[in-house]
């Protein structure tokens, strides 16, 4: 079967009522990706010539929200009768001479391993995937005769005591070819407890038609894990956050406590890294080599470069950073914002669309928006780059060399010449010139025979 072409079908039509949602089952999220989006990464490992994705329930809101995964060919079953019955409404869009592999859509943990198996034991027949659980209840069972061959797979609500005692239980997986399968699922009926058609059922016709039938054992049970409920969901999430921490480690980096980071997207590491404690990490991140992240931090979108240090409770999104950078704590950092080598962003500041140069330094308690510092500034504690008129944003330029003192205002649009000097509390709405002090303050003075008021009565 090697020479046909692959093609896959993925079992997405289910409401999932126990998870209590009008939202359909296969969308709720793990690591921040749709169940069903992380079954059509796995599947794009092997390359299929076309997947079809079967779906039902919220079938427009599946489509929208998998657009990212498209071309994909969607299959609508209006009424919900079955595995039998859902794998039938795609196969007329298959060619006979076609491998098929079907899969569940909310199994995020397989492996393109372990279906790649599948595929290669279906070569003569028919091939499944299962999995020896220490809690079985829920599952179909792998019923082998007194040789150890695949003889049947009886769903739970079927199942005898005898067959209930069972611990090797169905993934969902199923592959054969096409023709084949067309017309064994033709001869399934609905005589069983659910009333529906079992593509399982395709096991005991394919061995009385004397066609090879085999069984591949996941190398984890975790793999054929699906969600039924909220609860599945969340542990669901937890062994796949295990899995990436895993991967973290094998990269080289140091996890304080690998059961408290959450990856929602993509980390790639650096030797030397260290994570610690809660912290999140969104979209597409890169972390350098010696980067280190404080607990109770969220990151994303970021790209951090060599060496640079992020102190406890920072908020860093869509930043980047040259080299060896200090951040925070308590720092929040915005979309647009660089920093070169051995600069520092301190407690309490915040930065949006600001680059600042080699060396500088806003240590606490700022806000810098819409801002091109250069290097070796220093930015004093209460400077405020204002930025917004209401209606317009303006940009904010300090040159190499500048100290901007204590609770400044800097009222864009506005430049700070190379070598300035702000004199703190100065309100600056004008160019102030290079290698000159600038300020603007009230007269200080004394009141002298001045009393404090007094409450009456």
């Amino acid at each position: 079967m090697s020479d046909h072409p692959l093609h896959v079908v993925v079992l997405a039509a289910g409401k999932g009522k126990r998870m209590r949602s009008d939202l359909p089952k296969v969308l709720h999220p793990v690591a921040g990706k749709p169940l069903l989006g992380h079954v059509l990464d796995i599947v794009a490992e092997l390359n299929p010539a076309k997947t079809h994705v079967v779906i039902g329930h919220g079938a427009d809101l599946v489509r929208e929200r998998l657009a990212k995964w498209e071309p994909l060919d969607w299959v609508i079953q209006e009424e919900q009768l079955g595995t039998g019955h859902a794998v039938q409404m795609a196969i007329p869009d298959i060619p006979d001479d076609a491998r098929v592999l079907v899969l569940l859509g909310d199994s995020p943990l397989m492996t393109a391993a372990s279906l790649q198996r599948v595929l290669d034991l279906a070569a003569d027949g028919l091939a499944v995937l299962t999995a020896r659980v220490v809690e079985p209840a829920g599952y179909g069972r792998i019923v082998r005769d007194e040789s150890g061959h695949l003889k049947q797979i009886v769903e739970h609500k079927d199942a005898d005591p005898a067959t209930l005692a069972i611990n090797e239980v169905n993934s969902g997986v199923v592959a054969a070819g096409c023709a084949d399968l067309r017309q064994w699922l033709d001869r399934v009926d609905r005589k069983n407890a659910q009333g529906e058609f079992y593509l399982t059922d395709c096991v005991a016709i394919a061995r009385g038609d004397g066609r090879t039938v085999s069984a591949a054992l996941a190398d984890e049970a975790e793999e054929i894990l699906g969600a039924n409920d909220r609860w599945q969901l969340s542990e669901l999430e937890r062994l796949f956050q295990r899995r990436v921490a895993r991967g973290l480690c094998e990269q080289g980096a140091t996890l304080m406590d690998p059961s408290r980071v959450d990856v929602r997207g993509s980390l790639s590491v650096s030797d030397e890294v260290v994570i610690d404690i809660n912290t999140v990490f969104e979209g597409d991140n890169q972390l350098g080599a010696g980067v280190s992240i404080g607990p109770n931090c969220v990151l994303i979108n970021c790209s951090l470069g060599p060496g640079t240090r992020v102190h406890p409770s920072c908020v860093l999104e869509g930043v980047v950073t040259r080299g060896e950078c200090d951040i925070g704590p308590f720092a929040r950092l915005r979309p647009g914002t660089e920093l070169a080598e051995h600069t520092k962003v301190g407690n309490f500041v915040e930065t949006k669309k600001a680059r600042l140069g080699e060396g500088s330094k806003a240590s606490h308690l700022s806000y810098l928006g819409d801002a091109e510092i250069g290097a070796s500034v220093n930015i004093g504690a209460g400077t405020i780059t204002c930025n917004y008129d209401g209606a317009n944003k303006f940009k904010t330029v300090i040159e190499d060399g500048v100290f901007v003192g204590s609770d400044t205002q800097l009222v864009a649009p506005v430049t700070v010449e190379k070598g300035a000097t702000i004199g703190a509390g100065s309100t600056i709405t004008k160019t102030a010139p290079r290698d000159a002090l600038t300020l603007s303050r009230a007269k200080q003075i004394t009141i002298t025979g001045w009393k404090k008021p007094t409450k009456k009565g």
